[in-house]
């Protein structure tokens, strides 16, 4: 197991390049099983998440050679709907393969995905996708058998999620006649992948909406594409950047993709201004005075993301006044906040979706664990301000969906390093 140590209280000067949204290179990734020829996805971030997704695909027959941060898929010589099940329990994400699965073969074996312990996160939202499309679902032995080719029709989602609309969609690409989803998440990943697959030859509309449309087409190519950049790696440092109240550039962006984190950190006092660079759009955070209290309730795109919640609680630990969080998006969410407790924050946890943070207070260095991607990254930032030193355990999880942060943090000027 390996560990992060830190010393707070450092100023923080420099550049931090945002690599490609992970939850947008997980879906793309998957979608190349669709493709008849080699497909080259750019902008790729090397994290370990990244490398479960490649693996599963190389144990079905894909060929897969990563250069940098673009990763040649060919998928040609798949022969197998059934990937593997020890790797598929190690990665939630995994589920997104089971769409371009059933639409390529007619058919898919997997087992109950993993991935972080923030809720239960039931796959019910899937199967019920794949029920209204007419695929047989049969579990045994604690395995999911479905069979049939997705059929074209009115599907209904119980509920916005992401990987459920990108399912659809996948499933979707070679039905014959049109299938219209509705009640579709309208995350700007699932239009990512909507745009790589329509440049493939695949008929999609209405992708960022909650209402889309898909025209089944029989053969989708390859193609080369870049993905966009990662907005939650971009919100997570332009807050380590506002909580040391440090001048950084962090980038690029798509500013409108984040519209409301910026309106929140603006209403709490914070200081940035969005620059371009390249014909591309980057954030600088500037130094700032007081910052004030203000409550978050994160929802489904374009909501605030329950993502970036934990690593704004922490920059409200440093807020004059009451925050009040109430997150339902995941049960599981608040685990982090007791391993804030330990560096002496002042948090109420009223029950599993509402949160009380009292403010400013000093954090201090202390023994955390990383629980999760992105609580694993709040206490991370809280290290970055913590008097003395802080020690964060499992920090795997971290690397699940950051690409080299110590490394990057370091450049900046924090004082962070790595101990396997």
């Amino acid at each position: 197991m390996s560990k992060f140590l830190m010393e707070g209280g450092k100023k923080l000067t420099g550049e931090v390049t945002v690599g490609g949204a992970k939850n947008a290179a997980l879906k793309i990734i998957s979608a190349s099983l669709l493709a008849a020829s080699p497909c080259v996805i750019k902008n790729v971030p090397r994290i370990s998440d990244i490398e479960k997704l490649l693996g599963m695909l190389s144990g079905i027959g894909a060929s897969l050679k990563f250069d940098g941060s673009s990763v040649l898929v060919d998928t040609k010589n798949v022969n197998s709907s059934h990937p593997n099940e020890q790797e598929m329990k190690k990665l939630r994400g995994s589920i997104i393969l089971i769409g371009p699965l059933l639409a390529r073969f007619g058919k898919a074996i997997f087992s109950q995905p993993g991935g972080c312990l923030i809720g239960t996160r039931p796959i019910d939202d899937h199967l019920d996708v794949f029920e209204q499309m007419g695929v047989k679902i049969e579990y045994k032995d604690e395995r999911f058998y479905l069979s049939g080719k997705p059929k074209a029709g009115h599907i209904v989602l119980k509920k916005m999620s992401v990987t459920a609309t990108e399912n659809a969609i996948m499933a979707a690409v070679f039905s014959e006649g049109a299938t219209k989803i509705h009640v579709a998440a309208a995350e700007p990943e699932i239009k990512d992948l909507a745009d790589f697959l329509n440049k493939m030859g695949a008929r999609i509309k209405g992708a960022g909406t909650h209402e889309i449309e898909v025209e089944g087409v029989t053969r989708l190519k390859g193609a080369e594409y870049e993905i966009l950049p990662d907005r939650i790696e971009a919100g997570t440092y332009i807050i380590a950047g506002i909580l040391t109240n440090s001048e950084i550039t962090v980038g690029p962006v798509n500013s409108c993709h984040s519209d409301l984190f910026f309106k929140k950190l603006k209403d709490v006092g914070a200081e940035f201004e969005i620059v371009k660079k390249d014909g591309k759009e980057y954030v600088k955070t500037l130094k700032h005075g007081k910052l004030i209290a203000r409550d978050i309730d994160p929802r489904p795109y374009p909501g605030f993301p329950t993502d970036l919640q934990p690593q704004y609680a922490v920059l409200m630990t440093q807020a004059e006044g009451r925050t009040e969080i109430f997150d339902t998006m995941f049960e599981g969410r608040f685990r982090y906040l007791e391993e804030l407790k330990l560096m002496k924050a002042d948090v109420d946890i009223l029950n599993p979706n509402r949160v009380v943070i009292e403010g400013p207070t000093e954090l201090k260095g202390a023994e955390v664990s990383s629980l999760d991607i992105r609580g694993g990254a709040a206490v991370v930032l809280a290290g970055l301000i913590a008097r003395g030193e802080t020690v964060i355990n499992n920090i795997e999880f971290i690397d699940r969906g950051y690409e080299n942060m110590d490394g990057r943090l370091r450049s900046l000027g924090a004082e962070i390093k790595r101990i396997n």
